[in-house]
């Protein structure tokens, strides 16, 4: 529990700073933020507000995304060591033997990657959009990295297409630990309870979904629903977010133990401390900038 007195110093701190924060995000932090949601919402949320520091509150695929829409303000990480696990599994060379061995397949990247692939890249997409993104590119073969999970979820909306993931095994290790028992198990304690899964678990957990949904799908789709009770297939933090915004309903994480390590290197205190002292900024290269602006520029239009 934050104190009053903890609380008037964060929005002294923020009167110039925009903060952020991830669905992963700890409670404390996901208190305090301006904006809470995913990766690309964030984006596009801070630049809407007129503030010249934006601490961003998430790994680093996440910040560089921040950085690259909002060229004019300064970009802060509570912890720059915080990496994606999934986003270092496609550096920018493997996805280049691949298109050479796929010349004539669009290439259609995940956001969950690092800005070096994303150069390399004709599209991008979020969790949300992958299937409207892949079924909008005229090439029949698409080269899909790095989540071969996601590529699963996008192959079975997307049957006209041949997709081809890169890497063949990319994951994310939080959403792995999801197994069929847990679903099971979750299933006759809570009878009553839609099954909200994200498309980074395997193919054999999301065919025991109710709903297949990125995190603001599964924040609309308990919006929407008549139901009272869910059960939430993806990191524990954003079941923080919906007992918060929907103290109405209940909410079972699919697995207690399913916490994003990365995510949660953000702590408190690197938090304070970078809103206090603004040094851990988020830097990124402009010949590599401006060639990842362009597919992401594409996936904004496609998305409008």
């Amino acid at each position: 529990m934050l104190t009053d007195e903890v609380l008037r110093e964060v929005r002294e701190l923020k009167q110039d700073c925009i903060v952020l924060a991830h669905n992963y995000q700890i409670p404390e932090i996901q208190e305090v933020a301006d904006f809470v949601g995913d990766s690309l919402g964030l984006c596009r949320a801070a630049q809407r507000i007129d503030k010249p520091y934006i601490l961003f509150c998430g790994v680093d695929f996440m910040a560089e995304s921040a950085a690259l829409l909002n060229p004019d303000k300064t970009v802060l990480m509570p912890d720059l060591e915080a990496h994606c696990p999934m986003a270092a599994q496609l550096p920018a060379e493997v996805l280049r033997r691949a298109k050479e061995e796929h010349p004539d397949a669009a290439v259609v990247l995940y956001i969950n990657t690092r800005l070096e692939a994303r150069a390399e890249a004709d599209i991008i997409c979020t969790s949300a959009n992958a299937v409207k993104i892949v079924s909008s590119v005229p090439e029949k073969k698409v080269l899909f990295g790095p989540d071969a999970n996601l590529a699963w979820h996008v192959q079975r909306h997307v049957r006209d297409k041949q997709i081809i993931p890169v890497p063949e095994k990319g994951h994310c290790i939080t959403h792995l630990l999801f197994k069929r028992e847990h679903v099971e198990r979750a299933r006759e304690e809570h009878p009553e309870a839609e099954v909200l899964i994200h498309p980074e678990c395997t193919p054999e957990v999301q065919l025991l979904a109710d709903h297949i949904c990125s995190t603001e799908q599964m924040v609309r789709r308990v919006k929407e629903s008549s139901a009272k009770e869910f059960i939430i297939g993806t990191e524990i933090g954003l079941v923080h977010r919906l007992r918060r915004e929907f103290p109405d309903r209940r909410f079972y994480p699919l697995y207690e133990r399913a916490i994003c390590r990365t995510m949660k290197m953000n702590t408190w205190e690197k938090f304070m401390q970078q809103l206090r002292e603004r040094k851990n900024v988020v830097r990124i290269d402009p010949g590599i900038a401006e060639r990842a602006m362009l597919s992401l520029q594409r996936m904004l239009e496609l998305s409008a």
